[in-house]
């Protein structure tokens, strides 16, 4: 069971909704259940597969019989997909209380059917498009969240993003450096977002939820995964700077920061150029322009 006590003190989730990308696995699967746990009224869980996240969706109501869960279909790396899926919530005409960006890949080259690199399409444009979306629905609520689950990789990103690289197929073997890049990009637009909705009621958070033993990275690195298992969190420890960032009463009007281990740290400095922000805030705006 989860140790919830400190998280949820003077908190009450019953008449709030959550929507959530990518929680059929991994920190995901974990924070939705850590969220039915803690009482949450609606939860959306948009994803690719229903097949694989309905174990997910019987957990939830298994540990909250009273709230309303929800599966919405969404592939981030189609923004035809990120489109549909967004509107099907804006017809819902809800109020978010919390915008989780959960959903990502990690270590797998390609390329998105919009041409994109396939880390940056699907970890930063899919979600910048299905957040730009939903905006107003979070700016409803009495105190909107938007959380960016990031990732310390994005320390390891070069100081200034390829625009080229990431309209071409992943270039490495690893596809790590590219990774690294969509990462900064989550810590950018979260920062980005920070100072545009400064004096609104709508805080943003981005964090690093720990070496984390998810299935993205068994999936990518194999028998090392086993070796390096160890090392590793569990998907129930990687998700509680998520919680935190989430649901805390006392994070309610801390905005534009990065966490890991549910405190804040000073992200990169990258992460901190404003130039770079409004300037991938502009090619993002570009990118998605055609389906909002």
């Amino acid at each position: 069971m989860w140790n919830l006590l400190r998280v949820s003190a003077g908190m009450d989730l019953r008449d709030k909704t959550f929507v959530i990308t990518g929680a059929n696995t991994g920190i995901g699967r974990a924070n939705a259940i850590a969220l039915a746990e803690l009482g949450i009224g609606r939860l959306i869980i948009a994803a690719r597969s229903v097949e694989r996240t309905e174990p997910v969706l019987a957990a939830v109501r298994e540990r909250n019989p009273d709230a309303k869960v929800e599966f919405l279909a969404l592939d981030l790396a189609d923004l035809a997909s990120v489109s549909k899926a967004a509107n099907e919530i804006l017809e819902k005409d809800l109020t978010i209380d919390a915008l989780i960006n959960n959903a990502g890949v990690a270590g797998v080259r390609g390329q998105t059917k919009d041409g994109f690199e396939l880390a940056f399409g699907i970890n930063h444009v899919g979600h910048y498009l299905w957040t730009e979306k939903l905006l107003p629905l979070v700016r409803r609520a009495p105190q909107g969240r938007i959380i960016i689950v990031a990732s310390d990789a994005h320390y390891r990103a070069k100081q200034a993003i390829d625009w080229n690289a990431v309209r071409q197929p992943s270039a490495t073997f690893s596809a790590f450096p590219e990774y690294s890049v969509s990462k900064l990009a989550n810590v950018l637009h979260a920062n980005e977002l920070a100072r545009r909705l400064a004096g609104t009621n709508v805080s943003t958070y981005s964090l690093h939820p720990g070496a984390v033993a998810s299935d993205i990275w068994k999936r990518r690195l194999g028998v090392l995964h086993v070796l390096l298992r160890p090392f590793l969190v569990t998907n129930e420890e990687g998700t509680k700077t998520q919680l935190r960032c989430e649901t805390a009463p006392e994070l309610a009007r801390e905005t534009g920061l990065y966490y890991e281990k549910e405190r804040p740290k000073r992200p990169s400095r990258q992460a901190l150029d404003v130039t770079l922000q409004d300037e991938l805030k502009a090619r993002s705006d570009e990118y998605v322009a055609a389906f909002l």
